[in-house]
């Protein structure tokens, strides 16, 4: 039996940031001093010509005091999104995604999967993703956002690079746990696709995010778990 065809289709956030911006009344010098992010790179989302990584929507979602799932959604007036994450005061809630459903967002070296996108006030954030870098050089400049993160390979081999620690190798079923603070990376090792589901936690939206030029390093953590 043929495969379901994929449901799943490129997304850019830029039309829901702009609502968002203009209902607030900012200009995009006002939300670059809000977000950390130039007025160039924010002009690009913006318009589409740009995708926003999961570094710079966590930095865009606590410079503008969002869910940042309310960057998934139709474009909404602030005064109908929640003012900052409230978690639940009922347990019990789920978010179910069938193969090829929710929201993929394709930059540069990524190609990242938003399970649970209809979701808000997640506590973490699951992403598959896809790395299409094979260089360290490729890829470019590391990321950095604030909590915790997990990573399983899926398929392929991962090296992941960071600014303390010399670049580690997985393969599938290894996983590594690291502080987001820490700048890291992806590169894809070897010729075959590099598949794996990041788990990033959200728990410190509310501490100030530093700018694109200037971050805090705050104290890192690294542990890798190989498979049996």
């Amino acid at each position: 039996m043929e495969n379901a065809p994929a449901r799943v289709s490129a997304y850019h956030p830029g039309e829901v940031l702009r609502a968002l911006r203009t209902d607030r009344l900012w200009t995009l010098a006002e939300l670059s001093k809000h977000t950390g992010l130039t007025i160039s790179t924010l002009s690009k989302v913006e318009t589409g010509r740009m995708a926003l990584n999961y570094d710079k929507m966590m930095r865009v979602a606590t410079g503008l005091n969002i869910d940042i799932g309310i960057l998934f959604a139709a474009p909404v007036p602030q005064h109908q999104a929640p003012e900052k994450p409230v978690l639940p005061q009922i347990g019990g809630r789920r978010s179910v995604t069938r193969a090829g459903e929710g929201r993929m967002i394709e930059t540069r070296n990524l190609v990242q999967h938003y399970p649970a996108a209809d979701l808000l006030n997640k506590q973490i954030v699951p992403i598959v993703t896809e790395v299409k870098a094979r260089s360290r050089a490729e890829f470019g400049d590391l990321l950095r956002h604030p909590g915790e993160e997990y990573v399983l390979v899926l398929e392929g081999t991962l090296e992941l690079h960071s600014e303390l620690y010399a670049p580690v190798q997985l393969a599938p079923g290894d996983s590594i746990y690291f502080d987001s603070r820490m700048a890291h990376g992806y590169v894809a090792a070897g010729e075959g696709v590099c598949r794996i589901l990041m788990v990033c936690s959200t728990v410190d939206w509310g501490a100030n995010t530093a700018s694109e030029e200037d971050q805090d390093r705050g104290s890192v953590q690294l542990q890798v778990v190989r498979a049996g």
